[in-house]
């Protein structure tokens, strides 16, 4: 049963109790990421998430990792563009334990200056292990080209010029601003009672500012093409079109079609490029929502020789989708998203993170039952004139790697009018 109530400084408090566990997963989560920052600031949002686990006023950055681990618990967090994730699943004895850590690392982080300092390396190593791997830079020269020179198009991990040049001063400055209490949702799910977790919250969450934090800039589609030619083994590639938000009632309708396009071994793009002309070893369809945009895109990896081939039959079998739809593959399709959703009901840890976003994105927990029946109710003809108005954009095409047999980002425009 999911309970929600607002503490008395505006924070957000939802819980789901679930029968016959013996955990909790429970955590805060704060309506600020990436495309909050200004240029000067890209990568602070994650940084702060870092940072929020190296010591408060009462905690070193030691004592937080011990006081979870011996009581047989599992701390982390996320950092996306509109979000970010602090979060805690413990046996639910310790849950007080837990919800006292993460009250603390989120407002009481210090943020010491030789820890940051020391947490500037950290942070460069991770971003040089990402751009080692073609496949994520890829997809940031993608992000970056369908948004370009705005914040939600840069790199959720940040600019390193801008990490080295980090202080405590910018960071503390940043978390006041930003990290308001109407940007933050506190979830748990699992062995939990509302009226008792609701109690602890309003106790222990009583420094969270409760100003209007900075809004950030909307996001505007621009679309365009990066080809980068570097000697590696494959091309790595990324086509898409903008697609729907969150709050967008034609959501699912894109889920529908990027689940026939290309998710799983029974799907168009796998049956096609894999399996008929062995193209690729990787190809799939995808749907990212955020909360005022969305992209509908296909990431494949192919050869040198093979991209020549892989780029027009991709185009064709976008081109082709609208007037060839069949129920077999709708039905399929919302199968799929169906046992999807109820596979991941069964994870304790998820019900926390999806109550938290749901909050955050439409100020209520949606329910897989209202999913489910959205779903449901998307017939041929809507998934027809979805296709043709959604290809009919200006598409975004990155690639990567030795590309020189790689189709004109003009043909490939051209060939996707039909």
């Amino acid at each position: 049963m999911i309970n929600i109530t607002n503490l008395k400084n505006g924070i957000r408090v939802v819980t789901e109790g679930i029968e016959n566990v013996q955990t909790v997963s429970l955590g805060t989560w704060v309506g600020v990421g990436s495309r909050y920052e200004a240029r000067s600031e890209n990568g602070i949002s994650h940084f702060l998430e870092h940072m929020a686990f190296k010591g408060t006023a009462t905690r070193s950055a030691l004592e937080i990792m011990r006081q979870v681990e011996n009581v047989g618990g599992y701390i982390n967090a996320y950092t996306g563009k509109d979000m970010t994730g602090y979060y805690v699943h413990l046996l639910k004895e310790n849950m007080s334990t837990g919800l006292d850590i993460i009250s603390d690392i989120v407002q009481h982080a210090t943020m010491d200056q030789k820890e940051l300092d020391t947490e500037k390396g950290v942070i460069l190593q991770e971003l040089s292990m990402y751009r080692d791997r073609p496949d994520y830079v890829v997809a940031q020269n993608f992000d970056a080209t369908a948004y370009a020179d705005q914040p939600f198009g840069r790199d959720v991990g940040g600019d390193p010029e801008v990490i080295r040049t980090m202080t405590s001063e910018k960071m503390l400055e940043y978390m006041h601003r930003q990290y308001t209490a109407k940007r933050m949702v506190i979830s748990a799910s699992g062995a939990v009672k509302h009226e008792d977790f609701v109690a602890r919250c309003e106790a222990l969450f009583t420094d969270v500012n409760t100003h209007e934090g900075q809004a950030c800039e909307p996001a505007h589609y621009t679309g365009g093409f990066s080809y980068v030619n570097q000697p590696h083994e494959q091309v790595n590639l990324w086509l898409g079109f903008e697609s729907e938000s969150y709050a967008s009632p034609k959501r699912w309708t894109a889920k529908v079609l990027a689940m026939i396009l290309g998710s799983g071994m029974a799907s168009r793009l796998f049956q096609e490029i894999r399996e008929k002309r062995g193209l690729v070893y990787t190809v799939r369809a995808t749907t990212d929502p955020d909360s005022d945009t969305g992209m509908f895109d296909i990431y494949a990896g192919t050869g040198e020789k093979e991209v020549a081939d892989l780029m027009p039959v991709m185009c064709d079998e976008i081109v082709r989708l609208a007037d060839t739809l069949t129920d077999e593959e709708i039905d399929r399709a919302k199968t799929q998203i169906k046992a999807r959703l109820l596979m991941q009901s069964e994870e304790i840890s998820s019900h926390a993170d999806r109550n938290a976003r749901s909050m955050l994105n439409f100020g209520r927990v949606v329910s897989d039952e209202e999913i489910l029946k959205t779903v449901m109710a998307i017939q041929k003809t809507d998934l027809s004139l979805y296709a043709k108005k959604l290809f009919a954009q200006k598409p975004t095409v990155a690639a990567l790697g030795p590309i020189q047999n790689l189709m004109s980002y003009e043909d490939i425009c051209a060939r996707l009018k039909g």
